[in-house]
């Protein structure tokens, strides 16, 4: 169940994160205004915010895993959003990332 709740958290992290500078980007090279810049810098608070509710205490390791769900959550975010359609490189890449965030964060430990 905690594997589950972490898998839930990362994703509404990526969301936020990804989301609010998605937002933050709207407002400045598109020129959509602050109210697209406000609300991206809220999502980007919130995103902070989400971390801190991972089961794991380790700063360190909650982020370094979350960088794996950022790689692909962005490829996502960009295919949904601006229509990006990545290679067979991306998509292996962001396989590899999501490998490397399960390691870092589910593997069994002695401690």
């Amino acid at each position: 169940m905690l594997i589950l709740r972490s898998v839930a958290l990362f994703l509404v992290a990526a969301l936020l994160e990804i989301g609010g500078a998605w937002l933050v980007w709207q407002g400045v090279r598109e020129h959509r205004g602050l109210s697209w810049i406000g609300t991206g810098v809220l999502a980007l608070g919130a995103y902070g915010f989400v971390a801190t509710l991972q089961p794991d205490a380790e700063f360190g390791r909650v982020l370094a895993a979350y960088g794996g769900v950022f790689v692909a959550g962005s490829l996502a975010w960009g295919m949904a959003a601006d229509g990006y359609r990545p290679d067979r490189w991306d998509v292996t890449g962001a396989l590899v990332c999501l490998a490397g965030m399960a390691l870092i964060m589910y593997a069994p430990r002695g401690d």
